[in-house]
């Protein structure tokens, strides 16, 4: 299966949605959102905001191997 690099984030407090090309080196630990300016961070148990607000979660979890380590 191939991975997914593109993810819809949506912020959690205005609702704004931006299509993104998730980085394959790192996790993206911090986001900020063009329309409100609000920082977003991952929810507990996420690893980085796409996993947390995006539509498909970032690569290395796709690939089923832990993230960030």
């Amino acid at each position: 299966m191939d991975t997914i690099l593109i993810s819809e984030i949506t912020c959690p407090n205005c609702g704004h949605k931006k299509t993104e090309e998730m980085p394959t080196n790192a996790c993206q630990f911090f986001y900020e959102c063009e329309s409100c300016k609000t920082t977003l961070k991952p929810l507990q148990g996420d690893c980085c905001v796409f996993c947390s607000y995006g539509t498909v979660p970032c690569p290395p979890i796709q690939a089923g191997t832990s993230c960030c380590k």
